[in-house]
Formats: structure tokens, sequence, C-alpha cells
């Protein structure tokens, strides 16, 4: 059997994410006729099929798609072998792209950037940002070369390294945190008070078990789409909210007629860099944690 083309490979990659002949050729840069070559070649390289036909729509077969999985790993290596070499064996003078959650993002991007410039001058760092599900998602097809994140979060086959801790404060008017009892449970917060963001950001659900309150209750159902937002809902219906001590520390609530209550330590998501762990670039990854870890408000020992 002969070695098969890498670019066939990622022409078989883009198939599969777009089920699209038209938008995967166009993807690759190709025409129509040369990706349904491309596939055909690699069906006669095989002896099996890899599509199931009918006029102008397709399906994969079983084969097809343990077929895409295993393309996922030849492409990947192939991309950082091509970064090996490009850059003389040099990991620190590549190209690596890090997803940021939203909640982390806006308070650590300006000092990732100056510290692996100051650290690797030559490492063109991309940073980008959305929620967990979707970078955990990209960082699976090989879209993102890490991530960084708040656990716990489910990154089946990866690696994950501890940054640090991130502590959670109370947020709310400063006459309302003082009328709160002494010593303070979260229990004893007002049915309703409390405001979280939506779902799909990772935070609520590490706010909620962090700081042990009675979700049903005493959680607004109304709910915002950043910290941002989640202040200002606070501020105006006088109910609270929790905030990372990255946003506090970042003076998220300067000019804002809201105080904090001091955390007792006990309430914190830890932060993590992740990885794949089929990746060739595992001393690279450890290196950027070393950098960023000090930027946190309680770095991993």
């Amino acid at each position: 059997m002969k070695w098969p083309n890498i670019k066939h490979l990622y022409y078989l990659l883009m198939l599969h994410e777009e089920q699209h002949f038209h938008r995967a050729a166009k993807r690759c840069f190709i025409s129509q006729s040369t990706l349904s070559a491309a596939i055909q070649n690699l069906e006669e390289q095989c002896g099996n099929q890899i599509l199931e036909r009918d006029n102008k729509q397709f399906v994969f077969t079983s084969f097809g798609l343990d077929l895409v999985q295993q393309a996922k790993l030849l492409v990947e290596h192939a991309s950082e072998f091509t970064q090996f070499a490009q850059t003389g064996g040099d990991w620190r003078r590549s190209v690596v792209k890090v997803g940021v959650i939203p909640t982390i993002a806006p308070f650590v991007f300006t000092d990732i950037l100056h510290a692996t410039q100051q650290q690797y001058p030559d490492l063109r760092l991309l940073l980008s940002e959305d929620t967990s599900e979707n970078l955990v998602a990209q960082l699976q097809d090989g879209k993102l070369d890490a991530v960084l994140l708040a656990l716990p979060y489910p990154t089946p086959n990866c690696k994950q390294l501890l940054l640090g801790y991130d502590p959670f404060h109370l947020v709310g008017h400063p006459e309302q945190l003082k009328s709160l009892p002494t010593p303070f449970a979260y229990s004893a917060l007002p049915k309703d008070s409390v405001y979280l963001l939506q779902a799909e950001h990772c935070m609520t659900d590490h706010a909620v078990s962090a700081c042990q309150i009675a979700y049903q209750e005493q959680v607004n159902s109304l709910s915002a789409s950043s910290i941002y937002t989640l202040l200002q809902m606070a501020q105006h219906h006088h109910g609270f909210t929790f905030i990372p001590e990255l946003a506090k520390r970042q003076g998220i609530l300067d000019n804002m007629p809201l105080a904090t209550l001091p955390s007792d330590g006990s309430a914190y998501r830890e932060i993590a860099l992740v990885w794949r762990k089929t990746s060739q670039r595992s001393a690279l990854f450890t290196s950027l944690a070393g950098l960023i870890s000090p930027l946190m408000p309680i770095p991993a020992k």
C-alpha cells in the first residue's frame, strides 16, 4: 500500500467538518473535482469505502469515520513536524494558538503576552476567547494547540497542568453586605438575590459549587453573558453576585457603587493549561505554564 497523501487527509478532515463538497473545497482552496478525486484516491489506497454516495448527497461509512480520527492524528503530527523543521527544532520560535475562556481572558491576555514576549521573543502566541465547550472542541479538532480554562471541566485525551487558584468574592452594595449576619453563611442570602452568568459559562457551576449556595432558591432566573453585565445587574437590581480575584485585582469594580465581602479562601476555582496528549510539544506547554502560573492570584506550587 502506498503512503497516504497528507493533503488528501486534510481534505478528508475538511469534508467531514463541512459535510458539503463545495464548502470543503472552498476551505481547501481547490475545486470540487480535485476534492472528489482525493477522496476516491484515499478509498483506492485503503481498499475500503469512505463515503456512501447518492446523487449529490453522501454519508460517511463507519470505516470513513474511523479514518477521520486517524487522519486527525496524522495531520496534527505533520503540522508539528513542519513547524519543528521550519524552526530548526526550537519550539520557542513556533506559532502557538491558545484559547482562553471569557471569565479569564480579559484579565490575563495582556500579562500573558507581555510575559511571553519577555521570555520567548521569537514565539508567536495567538490568543482567542470562547466558552469552555467550544474551546475543548477546537482543541480536539486540532484548531487550537492549548486552552486555558477553569477546573473541574472534562477534557478527554488531554493533559491538564494546574496553574493556580482564583478565589471568588461576594459582590453587592456596601450597605447590603454590612447587613449580612456574622459569621457569614451563603445560605443567609435572600431568595432570588444572586445573579450569575448564563449556563454555558462554567464559572456559574464553579461559583455555585465553591460557595455552596442553594441554587434553586437563591439564584435569580435572570442571567448575564459577561462579568461586566453581571455587575450591572447586581448594581441596578440591588442583588448579589460573585467575581473571581482575577477580575477584582484588574479594577473591574472601579467607579462602581459596589463592594466585596472578604474571601475566607474556601471558595475558589482552579485554573489550568490543557493540551492534547498526542502533542509533541509538551515541553513547550510546560514552559508556558511556568510563565502563566505566577500571574494567578494563588500560583500552584
